[in-house]
């Protein structure tokens, strides 16, 4: 018999200690039907309907709402979905229906709830009937995973990879996982554990230790142990002010639970005793500069500077202008950075292609942390913003799918610095957001980059050289300078 399963999706990171709200406004948000037009996108909800197809389930889409990194969610947004859903899972489970996909983040916080995927399972299960169904999916690498939320749930697998390469396919696992449970006579138990261990974005690459090694023993464990399921690792998401922010493991398992708890003790332990290794803190920018000019006058472009405490991908409002700043005092041509502003773009975007213009831009998201920037630009160009991925594996799809709006854009000349404004912040994942503005990235000398990790798969195949810079923002890697109020003590590096 075909197989029932709902749908649905809520897929937000949380960065607590940013001054703006997130409202229902700001998310993109399909409801039925709707839901199918992501087939094929490269988003994770393309992969569960890939698996959907695959194995002819009979589907019952719901909700799927989704919005870039940002601040804290209004609750009234968690509820609207809520009541959205709530409809639809009601009728459904006096139906019948066979099981639940979901396609979460793993770290969306609202103003009255810290851990709101734990919440939507636990208002799932106290439907009427709502016990009756394995719940499952798939999480994102960063997700602040609660125990209550691992418990209660048969069949989530989280990403691999970060940069997210792998978003969609997690989506594929975790969506024939589900399968697999609707069709076993048992369901399986998510086991839980979690060391006292938290890590900023910059040391949650998996390229590099110690997250590599950690998924290196993942992949083993699912080798070997074939009662066990999935094993997931979660390096978590610092910035969201939680007490379950924290690296975490969860592993899915038919065979027995102490065993399985056993197996995830070695994975604590292996990040307890390589915390210090994840704790990456980079140098400062001006410590840098001497090196870069060095490394221009050889000729080795373009060379990378990342900013990781304006990281779009992790909330930042993607506006701040040190590093503009340091290429234009330190005469740096043919380089280029990206600022968010939509009052600029409105400013700008007025006047004739060519025109000159004292333009004030960036810089006013945080007086904590930089003022805007003002200078006289010339106009290269203006455009709609939006362009299509060249990467289908890019990190960026698995937020947004392959389609990209950056809003109305307009390119200025700044000296010899060129500056894409955009009016949605958009994470710098993939480089047809520079080509599709006329900015060749592999033909610059210099490319400011508002990112941690996940534009590596982007720039480190043009990179000559990359450096990753500390400069002040809400993204920064040293959590000792955030003030922490919810999250559960003892954790390092805070203790």
């Amino acid at each position: 018999m075909r197989k029932r399963v709902l749908i649905a999706g809520l897929f937000h990171e949380t960065h607590t200690f940013l001054p703006e709200r997130t409202t229902w406004d700001s998310f993109a948000v399909r409801r039925g039907v709707e839901m199918l037009a992501a087939r094929g996108d490269g988003s994770p909800l393309a992969g569960v309907l890939d698996v959907a197809a695959e194995c002819d389930w009979d589907l019952v889409p719901a909700i799927d709402a989704r919005a870039t990194p940002s601040g804290i969610v209004d609750s009234e947004m968690f509820e609207q979905f809520w009541s959205e859903l709530q409809v639809i899972a009601v009728a459904s489970l006096q139906e019948g229906i066979d099981g639940i996909c979901l396609v979460l983040h793993g770290a969306m916080v609202t103003d009255r709830i810290r851990d709101i995927e734990g919440e939507l399972i636990r208002r799932l299960r106290a439907l009427p009937n709502g016990d009756r169904v394995p719940i499952g999916g798939v999480l994102d690498l960063h997700g602040n995973i609660s125990r209550e939320f691992a418990e209660q749930t048969q069949a989530f697998v989280a990403y691999q990879h970060n940069p997210h390469t792998d978003a969609c396919e997690a989506a594929r696992n975790g969506a024939r996982l589900l399968n697999r449970v609707m069709y076993s006579p048992t369901w399986p138990v998510t086991v839980f554990a979690a060391p006292n261990v938290m890590w900023p974005p910059t040391g949650t690459g998996t390229d590099d230790d110690p997250m590599r090694s950690l998924e290196a023993m993942s992949r083993e464990i699912e080798r070997t142990r074939p009662d066990i399921a999935a094993v997931n690792v979660f390096a978590g998401f610092a910035f969201a002010d939680t007490p379950d922010t924290r690296v975490s493991f969860t592993a899915v398992t038919f065979g027995e639970i102490e065993e399985t708890r056993q197996v995830l003790a070695t994975l604590c332990d292996e990040a307890t005793k390589h915390r210090e290794q994840g704790n990456v803190v980079p140098p400062s920018l001006e410590s840098l500069v001497e090196t870069i000019k060095s490394e221009v006058a050889r000729g080795e472009t373009p060379v990378i500077i990342v900013e990781p405490s304006d990281n779009i991908g992790g909330g930042a409002p993607g506006d701040h202008t040190a590093v503009l700043r340091m290429l234009i005092t330190n005469g740096f041509d043919q380089s280029a950075v990206v600022i968010n502003d939509a009052v600029a773009v409105a400013e700008i975007s007025q006047l004739p292609i060519g025109s000159k213009h004292r333009l004030k831009f960036g810089g006013q998201s945080d007086v904590r942390f930089d003022t805007p920037f003002e200078a006289e630009v010339e106009l290269l160009s203006v455009s709609n913003g939006q362009f299509t991925l060249e990467d289908r594996h890019s990190h960026l799809a698995s937020m947004c799918g392959e389609n990209i709006d950056m809003g109305p854009c307009a390119v200025v000349r700044c000296g010899g610095v060129r500056v894409l404004l955009t009016s949605r912040k958009t994470p710098p994942f993939d480089l047809g957001q520079l080509r599709s503005q006329g900015i060749i990235p592999e033909s610059l000398h210099v490319i400011g980059v508002k990112a941690a990790v996940a534009h590596r798969r982007a720039y480190d195949p043009i990179a000559k050289h990359s450096h990753t810079v500390n400069t002040l923002g809400p993204c920064t890697s040293d959590l000792r300078l955030l003030p922490f109020e919810n999250v559960r003590h003892p954790v390092f590096p805070l203790d």
